[in-house]
């Protein structure tokens, strides 16, 4: 696309903000709530996009940035908006959950930029705020690459949350603070003046100007002739390939997840069903299937178009869209009862939930459950309900009604959406997703604000906690869940009962019971304390299948630590009774620390359970 014109070569993604809350409007674009997941997600997404064939650091094939910097997760909540909204983050919360994504991404990707967010934490707006951009992205993290702000965020601290007097002293204070390149026109317009009036040195405009001119160079900008670049012939010919388009339509298999399934509904037969009921205000979507931030596809197949390449439909819309204002419940319900089986589409669009628009509520919009359950109860098959969305809903009643067999969430699957779903449904592959969020019921909605960054419960005020690492209350799904057609069996061949911290002489706790031991005194001693876990995993059931084998540990009780959190994930495909071996390398001081209070990582010491599915094992950490 940039050899033709149409494209950069800088490209402000991959989103990793932590969904901290199912409201946000944003959820669509981020991995989900937990920190691990970010992080290999955020790492792997910008090699993906800058390593070039020589896989040489220095060069990049284009520039990525992670974004938003930092704890940003609200966009705009009654009446609360990102332009004006003080984060207050605890130090605990910040370094447990907020900032690994962003070290992964700055350590383990080498990304070439990273982006300043709207919002200010604890006071501070995040572009004009030394000790997040100085000191810890290029001081700790060592970014090699340019800090860009979120687009008009320097006109923002000034206007919107008159952090300073004069625009002058907001140029010069997000410069200091580390600040590279300001999307929008706010330095341009303001930094000679910052210069003349003494607020800033032109060696700290000359560092700026250095690190954005440094990923120019990386991109190979300055290389003589585009042409001749490892890259320069690439074209429209290389876009809509037929390879291309399959993946497509094979990550949006690989992402939808199987929530329900009652025995005998999916996957369905080809020749039992003649005729299937297709409805819902999602049915026949194609740009909602995008989400947002979205590229231009090669071609739609819409869930009507894909199902109807498989056998025979009867397609009703049942809303005039997603608001769902009056439902079409009879006419919907007629063409259900006359069908083998039924397939609703239902869900979210961009009207509902997007940037700049956070959700009230969790059930789903308008009329659609009234839509969902009128239709249920007159069909006489299967009946199969599909949620299109990037946060969850409150779908309790669809997950309690034995007249809806089966539940899916297909995300935004993209612009192949509807052939995946297809597949999924008539048995061409094995659902295997799993949820990167948990879904919450509608009391959570109205009993926890946005506002409140807390993830730590509060039981003082009846506060739950957020995530699965930490939410004490009811849930409807949880981070994780996913169901597959065959069944996969664990068995642990390999665990350590005790690991063994070697200790210097005259060390504290050698004479003191101690319960943690901070990392910040035995860095010597993490590089080779490390273990494997080797599990056999076993497909017991009639079909092959993919399955992601999850390693969570619950650490001991110390310092508000999390329920259990997630250590590694690994994915396995395996043909019917066959099995293999997974194998983990578990870090202790990585893998087994936590954060206490002030953000200092610390080892627990004591009895950490770790577990895989029902799979629990017990490990002590000692000294």
């Amino acid at each position: 696309m940039y050899n033709v014109g149409l494209a950069g070569l800088t490209y402000w993604s991959p989103n990793i903000n932590i969904v901290r809350d199912p409201r946000w409007g944003r959820t669509q674009e981020t991995p989900g709530e937990d920190p691990l997941l970010s992080s290999k997600y955020a790492s792997g997404y910008v090699r993906g996009l800058q390593q070039t064939d020589g896989d040489d650091p220095n060069r990049l094939k284009v520039a990525a940035c992670c974004k938003h910097y930092t704890a940003y997760d609200l966009d705009n909540w009654k009446g609360v908006d990102r332009y004006r909204f003080n984060a207050v983050v605890s130090k605990q919360d910040l370094d447990d959950t907020f900032q690994p994504p962003f070290k992964s991404c700055v350590i383990d990707g080498n990304v070439a930029s990273v982006m300043c967010s709207y919002n200010q934490v604890n006071g501070k707006p995040t572009c004009a705020d030394p000790d997040l951009l100085s000191g810890v992205i290029r001081g700790e993290w060592k970014l090699n690459g340019y800090i860009v702000s979120d687009c008009d965020s320097v006109d923002v601290l000034f206007n919107s949350q008159h952090y300073t007097k004069s625009p002058e002293e907001a140029a010069a204070k997000t410069i200091l603070a580390g600040l590279d390149l300001d999307c929008g026109a706010f330095l341009g317009k303001y930094t000679a003046g910052a210069v003349k009036g003494g607020l800033v040195d032109e060696a700290a405009i000359d560092r700026a100007i250095s690190n954005n001119f440094a990923t120019l160079m990386r991109l190979g900008f300055f290389d003589g002739n585009p042409k001749k670049q490892p890259y320069g012939n690439l074209g429209p010919k290389d876009v809509c390939t037929a390879e291309h388009q399959e993946l497509a339509c094979e990550a949006a298999r690989q992402g939808i997840v199987l929530l329900k399934n009652s025995a005998g509904s999916l996957p369905l037969s080809h020749t039992a069903i003649k005729n299937l009921a297709v409805i819902g205000p999602n049915a026949n979507v194609t740009k909602t299937m995008l989400g947002n931030y979205e590229g231009t596809p090669c071609k739609y197949t819409t869930p009507l178009q894909g199902l109807s390449a498989l056998v025979s439909t009867t397609y009703h819309p049942g809303c005039a869209n997603v608001g769902c204002g009056t439902a079409q419940a009879d006419e919907a319900a007629k063409i259900a009862a006359a069908a083998d089986a039924t397939v609703l589409i239902m869900g979210a669009d961009q009207s509902i939930e997007a940037e700049s628009r956070d959700r009230i509520d969790l059930t789903l919009p308008g009329q659609q459950q009234f839509l969902v359950t009128q239709v249920a109860k007159a069909s006489k098959g299967p009946v199969i309900f599909a949620i299109m969305s990037g946060g969850g809903f409150d779908i309790s009643f669809a997950k309690n009604d034995d007249k809806i067999t089966s539940i899916l969430w297909v995300g935004y699957p993209g612009e192949a959406g509807g052939a995946a779903i297809a597949d999924i449904i008539f048995g061409h592959c094995n659902p295997s997703g799993r949820l990167p969020v948990t879904w919450y019921p509608q009391s959570y909605a109205e009993k926890v604000p946005m506002t409140n960054m807390n993830m730590r419960p509060d039981p003082s005020t009846g506060y739950p906690g957020r995530t699965y690492r930490f939410y004490t209350g009811e849930t409807v799904y949880v981070f994780g869940d996913g169901l597959s057609y065959t069944e996969f069996h664990h068995h642990l061949v390999q665990a350590p009962k005790v690991v063994s911290f070697p200790l210097a002489d005259g060390h504290t706790c050698r004479t003191t019971k101690c319960t943690t031991l901070d990392l910040g005194d035995q860095e010597h001693n993490c590089q080779n304390l490390a273990f494997d876990i080797h599990l056999r995993v076993k497909n017991t059931g009639t079909r092959s299948g993919t399955h992601t084998v999850f390693l969570y540990s619950s650490p001991p009780s110390v310092h508000n630590s999390p329920k259990k959190h997630l250590l590694g994930f690994e994915k396995v495909s395996l043909e019917a009774q066959s099995e293999s071996l997974v194998k983990f390398n578990v870090n202790v001081c990585k893998d087994l620390s936590l954060v206490d209070e002030v953000g200092t990582r610390k080892v627990a010491l004591g009895h950490h359970l770790l577990h895989v599915g029902d799979l629990k094992h017990s490990l002590s950490v000692r000294i």
